[in-house]
């Protein structure tokens, strides 16, 4: 089966936070701390923005992952070309689903521009507030630190 990539004018960043750039839920957050999972949002499925004020004080991120326009070169994971992130999701994370998942923006998803199928095969498992470990998923989102703490540790 061969997926066709054409990448359009504007894309999209499956790892977002709500206040960005046409910000939408992409999927609700479910699993365990240890093997978090997102429940991706059925194609035509929306959730008003709105909503997250109903939420109290617990931030949008642990309920919900969050689609947006990608920010290119305000994020740091941005390398002036490509998004690194996707790059070492796919290099240090293993795959959780053996399919793709259903997505609304898989048309403009960067990760899948850029990465293609490997990063939705991973792309379950990746959720944007992560807590602080040392584990695969923080590793991948931010490496420096990742370094740093073992370098500290005795």
């Amino acid at each position: 089966m061969s997926i066709e990539r054409n990448e359009p004018a504007v894309l999209s960043c499956p790892s977002a936070q709500p206040d960005m750039a046409n910000a939408r839920v992409l999927g609700v957050l479910t699993g365990t701390p240890d093997q978090p999972r997102v429940a991706y949002l059925r194609p035509g499925a929306t959730v008003d923005l709105a909503m997250l004020t109903r939420l109290g004080p617990l931030p949008p991120t642990q309920v919900f992952r969050f689609a947006a326009q990608c920010e290119e070169h305000r994020c740091v994971h941005f390398d002036g070309e490509r998004c690194r992130l996707a790059k070492r999701i796919v290099a240090t994370l293993a795959p959780v689903v053996d399919a793709l998942p259903p997505c609304q923006i898989r048309p403009s998803c960067r990760w899948f521009a850029e990465e293609g199928a490997a990063a939705c095969l991973r792309c379950p498992q990746v959720i944007t507030m992560i807590p602080r470990a040392d584990d695969d998923l923080n590793r991948a989102a931010n490496p420096e630190a990742a370094r740093a703490s073992r370098e500290q540790s005795p």
